[in-house]
């Protein structure tokens, strides 16, 4: 019951907080052209892209826009769903930015949000989703589950399990 319970609260609290960047979640350009597009219609909000195309092909998808490129911070660190957010929540954050439009494939977005809740939640981040079209199936219920584990390990130890996990899949 609390959970559901919170889970509304956060709903309610995505429609009411105006975000204050857009955070896009790399590995797809249909997904970093459709943050280009979504950025012309907010001007005033910098656009973060985790781990996405190249830095130059990100640049001109942007650019081609009409974006300029000192709105966009394009970082590389991340290697995995969890990582795109446990690398950046603290330089958000750091940066005053207490909410996002989070921008991810429509079948990746629940995951996306189980993570994204547990990692941005934890510094008072709100997210905003904002989904891109897919027609890949939706992902698996034990992938979000996996990866929402990893962000409350980070969340206790600082780590996010990645190296586990890799060696959990290798054995299976």
């Amino acid at each position: 019951m609390a959970v559901c319970l919170w889970f509304g609260y956060k709903q309610v609290q995505s429609y009411v907080v105006q975000p204050e960047a857009l955070f896009v979640l790399g590995g797809h350009e249909e997904r970093e052209c459709f943050a280009a597009q979504l950025a012309k219609k907010y001007p005033h909000l910098p656009i973060w892209v985790s781990s996405g195309s190249p830095e130059d092909y990100a640049q001109r998808i942007f650019a081609k826009a009409g974006i300029k490129g000192d709105r966009l911070h394009l970082d590389y660190q991340a290697s995995d769903t969890v990582t795109n957010f446990t690398s950046l929540v603290d330089q958000l954050k750091a940066q005053g930015i207490d909410s996002v439009y989070l921008i991810t494939s429509e079948n990746h977005m629940p995951r996306a949000r189980i993570i994204g809740e547990i990692v941005f939640g934890s510094r008072g981040i709100v997210l905003k989703p904002v989904s891109v079209p897919s027609n890949s199936p939706p992902e698996s219920m034990q992938k979000s589950l996996r990866d929402g584990a990893r962000a409350i390990l980070w969340l206790t130890t600082g780590h996010t399990g990645a190296s586990i996990t890799r060696s959990l899949l290798e054995i299976f």
